[in-house]
């Protein structure tokens, strides 16, 4: 069987990474630990991994109900607690008086650190306080360098991971019918906007999937999929149920309230 035509062609050298770690795993009989993956990546791991393959897999970013999850694949005879996944939390303190953060801030400064996108995880955004998750053997590096956020000079202290942030964000689950899972379609359904609007936004480059901008609007949805729409906020879809009998598909989205 062919692993890589249940999965897009951009997603093959990701495949070809998780069949590694898997490798791995198998052939030095030992754990592997990796960065934090976005849910899409999530889900193809846990494809490729199945359940009844001699390498397990666990999934952790802080909390239990985290987005972004660092993934740990090891053999059975492990069994992982929440330290193996090697997860801190640092908390922003920054003059809340006479500035305010948003998480596009934080993100972009994280980013300018040099840090990749995979060694840091969600960010926690509670009325004034502001937490991330990092892995850990960044930690020295981040507390070295993190000192402002735009203008703002901020300090950073690390929190054992129950002192996390209790999110705010609302998803209101909704159970929606398309003609097909192509992007421009998904977003007329699931946004509530015309099909010629979908498609001009994602020509205008608003439109991201996974966290990377889709210009291609017969791109394919699949399940585990988070879109985002600037200014509108995202949905994650979170099964795709199969074909009525009209040759719809149905779906389930989350919709960011």
């Amino acid at each position: 069987m062919n692993i890589y035509q249940h999965f897009r062609p951009e997603e093959r050298e990701y495949i070809d990474q998780v069949l590694d770690w898997k490798d791995y795993v198998e052939q030095q009989y030992t754990p592997k630990l990796t960065d934090f993956l976005d849910p899409r990546e999530q889900h193809i791991l846990k494809t490729i991994i199945g359940e009844n393959s001699d390498v397990k897999c666990s999934l952790f970013g802080g909390t239990s109900d985290g987005e972004r999850k660092r993934a740990l694949l090891y053999p059975d005879y492990l069994t992982p607690s929440d330290k193996d996944f090697q997860v801190s939390l640092f908390e922003i303190h920054y003059p809340k008086k006479f500035v305010t953060i948003e998480h596009r801030q934080v993100l972009g400064t994280l980013m300018s650190l040099g840090l990749k996108r995979g060694k840091f995880g969600d960010i926690l955004l509670s009325g004034e306080q502001i937490q991330f998750f990092a892995a850990k053997e960044v930690n020295n590096y981040i507390k070295n360098h993190m000192d402002s956020i735009g203008r703002a000079g901020v300090k950073l202290s690390e929190k054992p991971l129950n002192d996390a942030a209790i999110q705010k964000e609302q998803w209101e689950e909704m159970n929606v019918t398309v003609s097909s899972l192509r992007l421009d379609t998904v977003i007329s359904s699931v946004f509530h906007v015309s099909r010629q609007k979908s498609l001009t936004y994602i020509q205008q480059g608003v439109i991201k999937v996974n966290w990377s901008a889709i210009e291609n609007s017969s791109f394919q949805c699949d399940e585990g999929d988070i879109i985002s729409l600037r200014g509108c906020g995202r949905v994650k879809i979170l099964q795709i149920e199969g074909k009525t009998k009209k040759d719809k598909w149905r779906i389930v989205v989350g919709k960011q309230k």
